[in-house]
């Protein structure tokens, strides 16, 4: 049986696992993912996978209510939620710069958070059976205190919501975050009927009334589940269950460090649901700070929708999957009808109006402000804070120019620039992108988010969504790929997942770059190139602005070439530039 199939039918049988999730669950900071390594599109990743393999159907997914204020004050002082309307103070507690906070989009989301805990908590109790939200764990805020990206505690409002309403049963939080629930602890502190375990690996000294064990660095699946059974054998019987399935467990995270694989994080999950048994439970996503962290929590969902052990498979891509279903579900009788795009645009016929300029011969500036539209990239401008967007176009020597701006603060910026063409790379038409930059004149550089070579502004966070419009849009005119001339090395880094170097010796020649180049900041490299502090086998070596390109049927270079070329190269970085 096909795994949609055997998850299809193990829905009917089962009943649709209760899970919350809301498009605004992504958090409207820009520098977030470059700044800390986490997942902005964590939530809609696992809600897309859970639909795609049949886990879930998109009818099943609950949209969570702004949790009320008086719900809030129920865990935390007044002194605290009054703060929480500065912009200085939500920039410390997500360790961004105040000028990028749009204070509203931001609360909103936290109290989007923190409503899917509550309902899902009140469902869990209602239904006796795990429940799940796509957004919360915030295990490091306190009655009176807001950090780590934790303004306000969800699990705590949830508790004490649950307790005005007369629930006075055990509740116990099995914390699997890499970091300690010191927030959580604080604000359970006076609840004599709840218990907090937790395994971590960060020691911030002793927590009042938690069960925690902290591991040493790097101590991997092995430890870690004998740990975890010992963990579970001491939880007390309970009402009501938390689970923190925390994505920041795995080797390579940026914050956490205790080492476990995929499998093992999934065999967490399993080995705590088996333990759990029927007793109500409420999942949490908490931390993650590496690219994967969106498939632990997916692997868990999965499991409690369909019962089945299944890690993501490696080659999944929530947001090619995403675009590719929006696309699908354009509705072109409205677009034909409205005039957003016409019938030519929607065939792939080249042509227009004469006069009116079209990207790549192709696109109409309405035409492209609805596409954007559709693909969710206007609504986190929107969120960003950007009003009035429009598309403006252009012809130009080297290709079509397309503009897109934003209005903030009374003026009028440009956030997106794109010079776009036809032409061929390897003997196959291509889309090439001559320019892109994408702009947040809102924000400003800083020691955690520096200037890039070549940048004026920081940059919006949405490189991988425009990315992938360009693929759909290359797509759609029959073309094979989109390709570009990386002239600094952290625009070919950015592109390094989904587009690589045509010729294999050049994509060798960069992987070994990177790989010599460990524990240096993107600046720090692009500074060193720059100033011919680096060496290729004892010898000066310059950037190669060599094509890129993402191949729409996934060719790539012969990873095992690439390969045996990138073992014989050694790259050397030097305090000073050679005389």
């Amino acid at each position: 049986m096909f795994p949609n199939v055997r998850n299809r039918w193990s829905r009917w049988v089962r009943g649709p696992l209760p899970i919350w999730h809301h498009p605004d669950y992504r958090m409207p900071l820009a520098s977030l993912e470059a700044r800390t390594g986490a997942e902005p599109r964590r939530a809609d990743f696992v809600a897309w996978h859970l639909v795609s393999t049949g886990a879930l159907h998109t009818r099943d997914l609950k949209s969570p209510p702004l949790v009320s204020w008086e719900d809030l004050s129920r865990a935390h002082e007044d002194s605290l939620l009054r703060t929480l309307a500065e912009p200085d103070v939500l920039a410390r507690i997500f360790g961004a710069d105040p000028d990028e906070i749009n204070v509203d989009e931001v609360l909103r989301t936290v109290r989007l958070a923190c409503g899917g805990t509550l309902e899902a908590a009140r469902a869990a109790l209602e239904e006796g059976r795990p429940t799940v939200n796509l957004l919360g764990g915030f295990h490091h805020a306190g009655p009176a205190r807001s950090g780590g990206s934790c303004a306000v505690n969800d699990i705590a409002v949830a508790v004490a919501a649950l307790r005005h309403a007369g629930f006075d049963e055990r509740v116990v939080v099995i914390d699997l975050d890499a970091h300690p629930p010191d927030g959580t602890a604080e604000c359970l502190a006076r609840d004599k009927s709840a218990w907090i375990g937790s395994i971590s690996g960060a020691d911030w000294g002793p927590l009042a009334s938690v069960d925690e064990t902290v591991l040493p660095p790097g101590a991997g699946d092995g430890v870690y589940l004998e740990t975890l059974d010992a963990l579970l054998a001491r939880r007390p019987e309970a009402g009501l269950v938390f689970v923190l399935a925390g994505g920041d467990v795995l080797s390579g995270d940026r914050l956490g460090r205790l080492g476990l694989t995929l499998d093992g994080a999934l065999e967490r999950d399993a080995r705590v649901l088996a333990a759990l048994g029927r007793t109500p439970s409420v999942w949490l996503p908490a931390g993650g700070y590496h690219p994967d962290a969106w498939r632990i929590f997916a692997g868990a969902a999965s499991l409690l929708a369909t019962g089945r052990k299944e890690r993501v498979p490696q080659g999944v891509d929530p947001l090619k999957g995403q675009f590719a279903g929006i696309a699908a579900g354009l509705d072109t009788e409205k677009l034909w009808d409205e005039g957003w795009i016409t019938a030519a645009d929607i065939d792939g016929v080249l042509g227009g109006h004469e006069g009116e300029p079209r990207l790549v011969g192709h696109y109409t500036a309405s035409g492209l402000e609805y596409a954007m539209y559709r693909y969710g990239v206007i609504t986190q401008l929107q969120r960003l804070g950007y009003q009035n967007i429009r598309v403006a176009l252009e012809r130009g020597e080297l290709g079509d120019r397309m503009r897109i701006y934003g209005s903030a603060a009374g003026f009028e910026h440009l956030l997106v620039e794109t010079v776009l063409c036809r032409d061929r790379v390897d003997d196959r038409p291509v889309l090439f992108v001559h320019w892109l930059t994408l702009r947040n004149p809102r924000a400003l550089f800083s020691s955690d988010r520096p200037r890039l070579r070549g940048q004026e502004v920081p940059g919006l966070g949405m490189a991988r969504e425009a990315g992938e419009m360009l693929c759909r849009m290359a797509l759609r005119l029959g073309l094979a790929g989109v390709a570009f001339r990386p002239m600094h090395l952290h625009s070919a880094w950015t592109a390094r997942h989904h587009f690589a170097f045509v010729d294999a010796a050049r994509q060798a020649r960069f992987e070994a770059l990177m790989r010599d180049a460990s524990g240096r900041s993107l600046p720090v490299i692009d500074a060193a190139l720059e100033e011919g502090r680096v060496l290729l086998d004892g010898a000066p070596y310059t950037w190669e602005p060599d094509p890129m390109v993402c191949w729409l049927d996934e060719r790539r270079p012969d990873p095992a070439d690439v390969s045996r070329s990138k073992d014989q190269l050694r790259f050397e970085f030097l305090d000073e530039a050679p005389a």
